[in-house]
Protein backbone atom coordinates (compact mmCIF):
# COMPACT_ATOMS: atom_id res chain seq x y z
CA UNK A 1 0.00 0.00 0.00
CA UNK A 2 1.08 3.30 -0.93
CA UNK A 3 1.78 5.49 2.34
CA UNK A 4 1.82 9.02 0.99
CA UNK A 5 3.20 13.07 2.38
CA UNK A 6 0.48 14.33 4.60
CA UNK A 7 0.32 16.88 1.51
CA UNK A 8 0.05 14.74 -1.10
CA UNK A 9 -2.92 14.07 -3.60
CA UNK A 10 -4.57 10.17 -3.33
CA UNK A 11 -6.79 9.96 -5.84
CA UNK A 12 -10.40 10.10 -5.31
CA UNK A 13 -12.23 7.17 -7.47
CA UNK A 14 -13.76 4.11 -6.98
CA UNK A 15 -10.60 1.88 -8.63
CA UNK A 16 -10.10 -1.39 -7.39
CA UNK A 17 -8.71 -1.60 -4.08
CA UNK A 18 -4.61 -2.77 -5.51
CA UNK A 19 -4.66 -0.33 -7.99
CA UNK A 20 -2.82 3.03 -6.52
CA UNK A 21 -2.96 6.08 -7.57
CA UNK A 22 -1.37 9.61 -6.13
CA UNK A 23 0.13 12.90 -7.08
CA UNK A 24 2.68 14.75 -5.29
CA UNK A 25 3.28 18.30 -4.16
CA UNK A 26 6.03 20.42 -3.05
CA UNK A 27 6.44 18.32 -0.03
CA UNK A 28 7.81 15.93 1.24
CA UNK A 29 11.25 16.00 0.00
CA UNK A 30 15.22 17.72 0.55
CA UNK A 31 15.76 20.26 -2.13
CA UNK A 32 15.95 23.63 -1.24
CA UNK A 33 14.65 26.60 -2.70
CA UNK A 34 13.30 27.30 -5.89
CA UNK A 35 13.00 23.39 -6.17
CA UNK A 36 11.37 23.08 -2.07
CA UNK A 37 11.17 20.79 -1.19
CA UNK A 38 10.18 17.25 -2.92
CA UNK A 39 12.16 17.95 -6.82
CA UNK A 40 11.72 14.78 -9.02
CA UNK A 41 13.06 16.28 -12.37
CA UNK A 42 16.81 15.84 -13.28
CA UNK A 43 16.47 18.24 -15.71
CA UNK A 44 15.67 21.87 -14.17
CA UNK A 45 19.20 22.54 -12.33
CA UNK A 46 18.71 21.05 -9.28
CA UNK A 47 21.42 19.08 -6.76
CA UNK A 48 21.32 15.26 -8.43
CA UNK A 49 21.76 14.33 -5.20
CA UNK A 50 18.58 15.86 -3.88
CA UNK A 51 16.54 14.58 -6.81
CA UNK A 52 17.91 11.13 -6.30
CA UNK A 53 16.86 10.90 -2.36
CA UNK A 54 13.11 12.79 -3.24
CA UNK A 55 13.08 10.30 -5.70
CA UNK A 56 13.80 7.28 -3.37
CA UNK A 57 11.57 9.03 -0.59
CA UNK A 58 8.80 8.55 -3.60
CA UNK A 59 9.05 4.93 -4.10
CA UNK A 60 9.61 3.88 -0.79
CA UNK A 61 6.01 5.59 0.05
CA UNK A 62 4.54 4.33 -2.93
CA UNK A 63 5.68 0.34 -2.33
CA UNK A 64 6.62 0.44 -5.79
CA UNK A 65 9.49 1.82 -8.66
CA UNK A 66 8.11 4.55 -10.17
CA UNK A 67 9.58 4.83 -13.59
CA UNK A 68 10.64 8.31 -14.91
CA UNK A 69 10.13 9.00 -18.43
CA UNK A 70 12.02 11.81 -20.72
CA UNK A 71 9.19 13.65 -21.69
CA UNK A 72 9.24 15.49 -25.12
CA UNK A 73 5.44 16.79 -25.05
CA UNK A 74 4.34 14.29 -27.99
CA UNK A 75 2.10 11.07 -28.07
CA UNK A 76 4.73 8.28 -27.72
CA UNK A 77 3.53 5.35 -25.28
CA UNK A 78 6.18 3.26 -23.01
CA UNK A 79 5.11 -0.59 -21.94
CA UNK A 80 6.94 -0.56 -18.74
CA UNK A 81 8.65 -3.95 -16.85
CA UNK A 82 11.06 -4.15 -14.02
CA UNK A 83 13.21 -3.99 -17.12
CA UNK A 84 12.76 -0.38 -18.38
CA UNK A 85 15.45 2.27 -17.60
CA UNK A 86 14.60 5.57 -16.42
CA UNK A 87 14.45 8.17 -19.14
CA UNK A 88 12.72 6.37 -21.68
CA UNK A 89 11.58 8.48 -24.38
CA UNK A 90 7.45 8.96 -24.02
CA UNK A 91 5.09 10.83 -23.09
CA UNK A 92 2.85 8.38 -21.83
CA UNK A 93 2.87 4.72 -20.56
CA UNK A 94 1.41 1.66 -19.30
CA UNK A 95 1.96 -1.64 -17.68
CA UNK A 96 0.08 -5.18 -16.61
CA UNK A 97 2.87 -5.94 -13.98
CA UNK A 98 2.57 -5.27 -10.29
CA UNK A 99 5.60 -3.21 -8.34
CA UNK A 100 6.33 -0.97 -11.14
CA UNK A 101 4.58 2.91 -11.70
CA UNK A 102 3.27 4.27 -14.35
CA UNK A 103 5.01 7.88 -13.74
CA UNK A 104 4.49 11.21 -15.65
CA UNK A 105 6.36 14.65 -14.39
CA UNK A 106 4.41 18.10 -14.76
CA UNK A 107 4.66 21.33 -13.35
CA UNK A 108 1.46 23.23 -15.54
CA UNK A 109 0.88 20.26 -18.14
CA UNK A 110 -2.19 17.75 -17.35
CA UNK A 111 -1.29 14.01 -15.64
CA UNK A 112 -4.38 12.08 -16.46
CA UNK A 113 -4.26 8.40 -15.21
CA UNK A 114 -5.85 5.60 -16.49
CA UNK A 115 -6.83 2.20 -15.08
CA UNK A 116 -10.30 -0.06 -16.37
CA UNK A 117 -12.48 -1.59 -13.64
CA UNK A 118 -11.09 -4.76 -12.82
CA UNK A 119 -7.38 -3.16 -12.53
CA UNK A 120 -5.93 -5.36 -14.95
CA UNK A 121 -3.88 -2.43 -16.49
CA UNK A 122 -2.76 0.99 -15.34
CA UNK A 123 -1.62 3.67 -17.58
CA UNK A 124 -0.31 7.59 -17.42
CA UNK A 125 -0.34 10.58 -19.65
CA UNK A 126 1.85 13.67 -19.92
CA UNK A 127 -0.47 16.04 -21.41
CA UNK A 128 0.42 19.57 -21.93
CA UNK A 129 -1.43 21.19 -25.15
CA UNK A 130 0.86 20.39 -27.60
CA UNK A 131 0.43 16.42 -26.44
CA UNK A 132 -3.20 16.57 -25.61
CA UNK A 133 -3.74 17.76 -29.97
CA UNK A 134 -1.36 15.96 -31.19
CA UNK A 135 0.14 16.15 -34.47
CA UNK A 136 -3.12 15.14 -36.60
CA UNK A 137 -5.58 17.22 -35.00
CA UNK A 138 -7.33 18.31 -37.88
CA UNK A 139 -6.74 14.38 -39.49
CA UNK A 140 -8.07 11.73 -36.96
CA UNK A 141 -7.18 13.67 -33.46
CA UNK A 142 -4.43 11.39 -32.04
CA UNK A 143 -3.02 13.36 -29.27
CA UNK A 144 -1.45 11.38 -26.21
CA UNK A 145 -4.75 10.35 -24.66
CA UNK A 146 -5.80 8.83 -27.73
CA UNK A 147 -2.47 6.81 -27.87
CA UNK A 148 -2.30 6.18 -24.31
CA UNK A 149 -5.74 4.63 -24.07
CA UNK A 150 -5.07 2.83 -27.00
CA UNK A 151 -2.38 1.03 -25.68
CA UNK A 152 -5.25 0.05 -22.90
CA UNK A 153 -6.90 -1.08 -25.43
CA UNK A 154 -4.57 -3.75 -26.85
CA UNK A 155 -3.39 -5.06 -23.35
CA UNK A 156 -6.83 -6.01 -22.38
CA UNK A 157 -7.97 -7.37 -25.91
CA UNK A 158 -4.98 -9.39 -25.55
CA UNK A 159 -6.17 -10.99 -22.92
CA UNK A 160 -9.36 -11.08 -23.84
CA UNK A 161 -10.19 -10.91 -27.88
CA UNK A 162 -13.35 -10.71 -27.40
CA UNK A 163 -13.47 -7.62 -26.01
CA UNK A 164 -15.06 -4.28 -27.93
CA UNK A 165 -13.57 -0.67 -27.59
CA UNK A 166 -17.15 0.25 -26.60
CA UNK A 167 -17.03 -2.19 -23.78
CA UNK A 168 -13.35 -1.16 -22.76
CA UNK A 169 -14.16 2.68 -22.89
CA UNK A 170 -17.06 2.16 -20.64
CA UNK A 171 -15.15 0.29 -17.71
CA UNK A 172 -11.94 2.47 -18.06
CA UNK A 173 -11.80 5.13 -15.18
CA UNK A 174 -9.56 8.07 -15.89
CA UNK A 175 -8.56 10.56 -13.28
CA UNK A 176 -7.32 14.32 -14.14
CA UNK A 177 -4.36 15.94 -11.64
CA UNK A 178 -3.37 19.35 -10.82
CA UNK A 179 -2.47 21.84 -13.90
CA UNK A 180 -2.19 25.13 -14.99
CA UNK A 181 -6.23 26.40 -14.58
CA UNK A 182 -8.53 28.50 -16.90
CA UNK A 183 -7.85 31.61 -15.30
CA UNK A 184 -3.74 31.32 -16.18
CA UNK A 185 -3.41 29.43 -19.20
CA UNK A 186 -2.98 32.30 -21.74
CA UNK A 187 -2.43 31.05 -25.64
CA UNK A 188 -2.47 32.67 -29.28
CA UNK A 189 -4.66 32.01 -31.79
CA UNK A 190 -2.84 29.00 -33.07
CA UNK A 191 -3.47 27.06 -30.37
CA UNK A 192 -7.59 27.46 -30.06
CA UNK A 193 -7.64 26.74 -34.26
CA UNK A 194 -5.57 23.64 -33.41
CA UNK A 195 -8.27 22.17 -31.32
CA UNK A 196 -10.86 23.58 -32.95
CA UNK A 197 -10.18 22.14 -36.31
CA UNK A 198 -10.73 18.40 -34.13
CA UNK A 199 -13.83 19.30 -32.86
CA UNK A 200 -15.85 22.65 -32.77
CA UNK A 201 -17.22 22.50 -29.40
CA UNK A 202 -13.35 22.71 -28.13
CA UNK A 203 -13.86 26.62 -28.58
CA UNK A 204 -16.35 26.36 -25.81
CA UNK A 205 -12.84 25.84 -23.71
CA UNK A 206 -11.52 29.39 -24.91
CA UNK A 207 -12.21 32.56 -23.21
CA UNK A 208 -10.90 35.54 -25.56
CA UNK A 209 -9.21 38.54 -23.88
CA UNK A 210 -8.73 42.37 -24.55
CA UNK A 211 -5.47 41.59 -26.41
CA UNK A 212 -6.72 40.25 -30.12
CA UNK A 213 -5.64 37.01 -30.80
CA UNK A 214 -4.75 35.50 -26.99
CA UNK A 215 -7.32 33.83 -25.11
CA UNK A 216 -7.67 31.94 -21.38
CA UNK A 217 -7.48 27.93 -22.32
CA UNK A 218 -9.58 25.58 -19.99
CA UNK A 219 -7.25 22.82 -20.28
CA UNK A 220 -9.14 19.95 -17.82
CA UNK A 221 -12.15 20.96 -19.60
CA UNK A 222 -10.31 20.04 -23.57
CA UNK A 223 -9.05 16.69 -22.07
CA UNK A 224 -12.57 15.58 -20.89
CA UNK A 225 -14.03 16.62 -24.51
CA UNK A 226 -11.40 14.34 -25.51
CA UNK A 227 -12.27 11.46 -23.27
CA UNK A 228 -15.29 12.10 -23.76
CA UNK A 229 -15.14 11.66 -27.55
CA UNK A 230 -13.48 7.85 -26.81
CA UNK A 231 -16.42 6.66 -24.55
CA UNK A 232 -14.75 7.51 -21.71
CA UNK A 233 -16.91 8.84 -19.43
CA UNK A 234 -15.93 7.62 -15.81
CA UNK A 235 -13.76 10.94 -15.14
CA UNK A 236 -12.56 12.11 -11.71
CA UNK A 237 -10.27 14.77 -10.54
CA UNK A 238 -9.42 18.10 -11.72
CA UNK A 239 -13.14 20.03 -12.90
CA UNK A 240 -11.12 23.32 -13.78
CA UNK A 241 -11.73 24.50 -9.82
CA UNK A 242 -9.23 27.23 -8.26
CA UNK A 243 -7.80 24.53 -5.91
CA UNK A 244 -6.53 22.15 -9.05
CA UNK A 245 -4.52 25.37 -10.50
CA UNK A 246 -0.38 24.75 -10.52
CA UNK A 247 -0.27 28.73 -11.23
CA UNK A 248 -2.07 29.90 -8.68
CA UNK A 249 -1.55 27.57 -5.48
CA UNK A 250 2.22 28.51 -5.10
CA UNK A 251 2.43 27.31 -1.81
CA UNK A 252 1.36 23.59 -2.80
CA UNK A 253 2.42 23.06 -6.31
CA UNK A 254 5.17 24.25 -8.48
CA UNK A 255 4.44 26.17 -11.43
CA UNK A 256 6.65 26.10 -14.93
CA UNK A 257 4.80 29.31 -15.99
CA UNK A 258 4.63 31.09 -12.78
CA UNK A 259 8.19 30.58 -11.78
CA UNK A 260 10.86 30.16 -14.29
CA UNK A 261 11.52 33.01 -15.70
CA UNK A 262 11.34 34.70 -12.18
CA UNK A 263 13.50 32.00 -10.32
CA UNK A 264 15.33 30.65 -13.69
CA UNK A 265 13.56 27.43 -12.75
CA UNK A 266 11.20 25.17 -10.63
CA UNK A 267 10.57 21.90 -9.99
CA UNK A 268 8.77 18.72 -11.09
CA UNK A 269 5.67 16.80 -9.54
CA UNK A 270 4.80 13.38 -10.15
CA UNK A 271 1.40 11.36 -10.90
CA UNK A 272 1.86 7.84 -10.51
CA UNK A 273 -0.02 4.94 -10.85
CA UNK A 274 0.54 1.05 -9.97
CA UNK A 275 -0.66 -2.36 -9.51
CA UNK A 276 0.02 -3.11 -5.78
Amino acid sequence: MPVPAEDWLVSDWPAPRHVHALFTTRAGGVSVAPFDSLNLGDHVRDEAAAVATNRARLGQRLGARPVFLQQVHGTAVATLDQHTPDGTVADACITTQPGIACTVMVADCLPVLFTDAEGTVVAAAHAGWRGLVGSGADVDGQGVLETCWAAVVAALQTRQPQRTREDIAANTLAWLGPCIGPEAFEVGEEVRAAFVAWRADAASCFQPLAAQGKYLTNLPQLARLRLRAMGITRLFGNDGTLPWCTVTQASRFFSHRRDAVRLGSTGRMAACIHIG
